[in-house]
C-alpha cells in the first residue's frame, strides 16, 4: 500500500522550540512576535510563486554557507547573514525577513526543522499556501512541496504564535535505515 500524502504538514502536538531560536528570539524579540490576524494561506499563484522563487535564488547565491563553529566559534547560533555568511537557520531567517517585508503574513512562514537526506538535522522555511506546504531550502534553488523533498519533517512554528512549535506528523513510511557510521 502506497503513503497517503496530504498537501499540509500536519501538526500532532506542541514541542520545544529549538534552543538556537530562543537565543534569537531573546536578542531580536520584535522578530519573534504574533500576528493580530492569523493568515491561514496565501494563494500559490505565478506572482506569489515568482516572488518565492526570486527570493530562494537571491539568498542562495549571495550568502556562502559556514558553520556556526567556523563563523562564530559556536555550536549553534541562529543569526540574519547580514555579513554575507551562514548556515541553514541563518538562510532561513533571512528569507523569511525579506518575505514579511514584501508583505506576506508571517503565519505562512514557518521555520521548520527536518532530517535531511543523510539523516542530519536541517532547517528550511515552509510556506503554507491553498495549494500546499512549499519549502524554500539552500540546498535548494527550486520551490518544493515539502513531500518531494527526501526529508523528515520533525517540527515547525506554530502559525498562531512564532514562539511556540508544534511537531510534525510525516505521513510518509519512513526511509530505511542503514547500519551506522
Amino acid at each position: 500500500m502506497s503513503p497517503v500524502l496530504v498537501p499540509h504538514l500536519q501538526a500532532v502536538g506542541g514541542t520545544s522550540a529549538p534552543i538556537g531560536y530562543v537565543r534569537f528570539c531573546a536578542d531580536n524579540k520584535g522578530d519573534c512576535v504574533a500576528e493580530g490576524d492569523l493568515i491561514p494561506q496565501v494563494p500559490l499563484d505565478a506572482p506569489h510563486l515568482s516572488t518565492l522563487d526570486q527570493v530562494n535564488r537571491s539568498f542562495n547565491t549571495s550568502v556562502a554557507p559556514v558553520t556556526d563553529m567556523d563563523h562564530y566559534g559556536e555550536v549553534e547560533r541562529w543569526a540574519y547573514p547580514d555579513d554575507g555568511k551562514g548556515d541553514c537557520e541563518d538562510y532561513v531567517l533571512a528569507k523569511r525577513r525579506a518575505l514579511i517585508n514584501l508583505g506576506w503574513p508571517a503565519s505562512v512562514l514557518l521555520i521548520t526543522v527536518v532530517r535531511d537526506k543523510e539523516g542530519d538535522g536541517h532547517a528550511v522555511l515552509t510556506v503554507v499556501t491553498d495549494r500546499g506546504d512549499v519549502i524554500l531550502d539552500n540546498q535548494e534553488n527550486e520551490i518544493l512541496p515539502w513531500q518531494d523533498t527526501g526529508y523528515r519533517y520533525v517540527k515547525r512554528q506554530s502559525q498562531g504564535d512564532p514562539t511556540l512549535w508544534v511537531s510534525l506528523g510525516d505521513t510518509r513510511s519512513p526511509p530505511v535505515v542503514g547500519g551506522g557510521r
